[in-house]
């Protein structure tokens, strides 16, 4: 039976990625929206339209993730983080539509000391964190029949991200400073992506059991920006030294997790997902990079 899938933010790297893997899965017949016909930061565009249009599956990878510039734009931020989710989560409950929400590992405060599990305190030290946070309640107090997913440092071969930013500044300079007291994981979109569309392949998504419930994804494996740089010079035979520094010695307007590793024993053992270590998947993004760019 094939399932009508719309998915937001199209253009952003998450929606890219998505769109890239459409041909794979013959059973899904994909609506991908653009701003100019959905636009998240206007919530009365909403009404006008799903006036018309129905769907088995939402995938809200649509968000305001600039980090930094949401501390300027809070009002802006909450619109799209926020109350565009509880929209979103009103029109699926009304709908019987599964929504998978795509959540962030800022809606911690990064002070914990092993990877963060589904369950563990949310605290959120910047305007992102907190607009993201409100926009998982508001969809739970709504309950649709979906999932969020928290993810975390994601990059691919399309928008602005590190790997990419990194790339850049390596041709440019012979040497680079990158804080090395932040710990995560990498994310590679294109894995994110695979797994969001075999969750929905996989599973009866009209009987899940537990609604709106939180599951976390990220690449295997941990770093820091420091490590990501490096590995990232490595692999593509940059020639750029790097130097590790600690974050109060490059300030930000937003306050990032120093430690924001996700558990994801709940999403492997729930969906029987198999997931790349983050070494691996960044050689699989510079090896698409070097494609595109040849």
């Amino acid at each position: 039976m094939t399932k009508s899938i719309l998915v937001t933010g199209t253009n952003g790297q998450l929606g890219q990625s998505i769109k890239r893997l459409a041909d794979d899965y013959e059973n899904f017949d994909f609506t991908f929206v653009k701003r100019e016909e959905l636009d998240l930061s206007e919530l009365s565009s909403f009404d006008s339209y799903f006036q018309d249009k129905s769907f088995d599956v939402i995938i809200n990878c649509a968000a305001h993730t600039a980090v930094d510039k949401a501390e300027e734009e809070s009002e802006l931020a909450d619109v799209v983080n926020h109350l565009a989710v509880e929209r979103l989560a009103e029109i699926c409950k009304t709908r019987n539509t599964f929504l998978i929400h795509v959540s962030t590992d800022y809606v911690f405060n990064g002070r914990n000391f092993k990877p963060y599990v589904e369950t563990d305190i949310t605290d959120p030290q910047s305007v992102y964190g907190r607009t993201k946070l409100a926009g998982e309640k508001a969809l739970q107090a709504i309950n649709p029949n979906g999932i969020i997913i928290r993810t975390s440092w994601v990059y691919s071969e399309v928008g602005n991200n590190f790997v990419k930013t990194m790339l850049r500044l390596g041709k440019e300079r012979d040497s680079l400073n990158v804080i090395f007291d932040q710990i995560g994981s990498p994310t590679y979109a294109g894995d994110l992506a695979k797994a969001i569309l075999e969750i929905i392949s996989t599973c009866a998504i009209d009987e899940q059991p537990v609604k709106s419930n939180i599951y976390h994804f990220s690449n295997e494996g941990s770093a820091s920006w420091y490590d990501f740089a490096r590995a990232i010079f490595e692999i593509s035979n940059t020639r750029c030294e790097v130097f590790p520094i600690e974050t109060k010695d490059y300030p930000t307007p937003a306050k990032r997790p120093h430690y924001s590793l996700l558990n994801k024993t709940k999403i492997k053992q729930g969906f029987g997902i198999s997931i790349p270590y983050w070494k691996d998947s960044l050689k699989t993004c510079l090896t698409a990079i070097k494609f595109i760019n040849d």
